[in-house]
């Protein structure tokens, strides 16, 4: 087959031919038919996620069809239409117990525990636990974009910040998973403030609904802080850093009024350095400050019945399309100047 593969952290990959997937015990080995470009893609090409082997093939976000079903998988055959969550579960362990699958003791991450979806296959493995088989009303740009993105958007939101209609949202970083944050937070009946420095970023989190946007090109964290405040007369209910820096954990954390809720969803790679907190305003405001880390494959049914009945339109963020040979530079410039939107590569 066909895929990008990574031989040196921080260098261009090449697109070439490699050894097609195997379905071993307990595996499906799906044909990529889209899978979605993220910047956590380039937190493992540019070395900062120890879990990264080089030789490497990245992509963790796609859909497909079943290309083989591997021994002791039943109610899936070839042509099936599918996706499944970057956290590849054991199904065995407490957190998975506990149907905390997200957090599994023994998780496996195609793109970063083994290779990825940047190819024309990829394998789903543990596929009883984590094979999400796609209604026909779900299109497949819909699906590729929710594996990480859009799912860690939703259940950041509805499920670890209990959002509620009428609630200031304020998101911080309007990439793909802010710019998810925005489309679940508006469909939920929130108002929306959405932060970044790329006016084009902004200009669609506007289109998308958000009810103010702030622009933080230039501002220091408390300044964007203090925009927000303003903003939502006091201060958001729910904060989302979506993009993963010192700077806007701090913003987001800053922007909450009393008794609000911090959820951060962006990575904050111990290889960058760990991030200085405010936690002066937790206690003085009684903040809670949460994580999320995606969305486990029993709780999709719920997300992909919204997008099924229209009321969530994941194809609202995708603004390009790219083939795999346009894939390894389209990954070198997501840390920075990458275009807005999410961007999805089809083999």
């Amino acid at each position: 087959m066909r895929a990008v593969v990574m031989d040196e952290f921080g260098e261009l990959p090449a697109v070439r031919e490699v050894p097609d997937p195997v379905a071993g015990d307990g595996c499906v080995v799906v044909r990529v038919a889209a899978t979605g470009l993220c910047r956590s893609d380039w937190h493992g090409w540019a070395g900062h996620d120890p879990d990264v082997v080089l030789p490497h093939v990245p992509g963790h976000e796609f859909a497909g069809t079943v290309h083989a079903v591997g021994p002791g998988v039943h109610g899936v055959g070839p042509g099936d239409r599918v996706t499944a969550p970057f956290v590849l579960a054991c199904g065995v362990c407490g957190p998975c117990r506990r149907g905390d699958q997200q957090v599994c003791a023994d998780q496996r991450q195609p793109g970063f525990t083994g290779w990825g979806s940047f190819a024309e296959y990829v394998v789903v493995e543990r596929a009883a636990v984590n094979l999400v088989r796609l209604p026909d009303a779900v299109p497949t740009a819909a699906a590729a974009v929710l594996g990480c993105r859009f799912a860690t958007a939703f259940r950041a939101l509805t499920h670890v910040a209990r959002l509620a209609a009428g609630e200031w949202v304020a998101v911080h970083g309007c990439g793909g998973v802010g710019l998810s944050a925005v489309l679940v937070a508006v469909a939920a009946g929130a108002r929306v403030v959405a932060v970044d420095v790329a006016p084009a970023a902004l200009r669609l989190a506007a289109g998308l609904g958000a009810a103010a946007v702030v622009d933080a090109a230039g501002l220091s964290w408390e300044a964007v802080a203090a925009a927000v405040r303003d903003e939502t007369g006091g201060g958001a209910h729910v904060a989302l850093d979506a993009l993963g820096a010192e700077a806007t954990c701090a913003a987001s954390i800053a922007s909450l009024r009393p008794r609000g809720r911090h959820v951060q969803v962006g990575l904050l790679p111990p290889a960058l350095g760990l991030p200085a907190v405010p936690m002066h305003l937790v206690i003085a405001g009684e903040l809670a400050v949460l994580g999320s880390h995606g969305m486990a494959a029993h709780a999709y049914p719920e997300l992909l019945g919204l997008v099924a009945s229209g009321r969530l339109d994941p194809t609202r963020l995708v603004t390009g399309t790219v083939g795999l040979d346009g894939a390894p530079a389209a990954l070198a410039t997501m840390g920075s100047g990458a275009p807005a939107g999410v961007l999805l590569v089809k083999p």
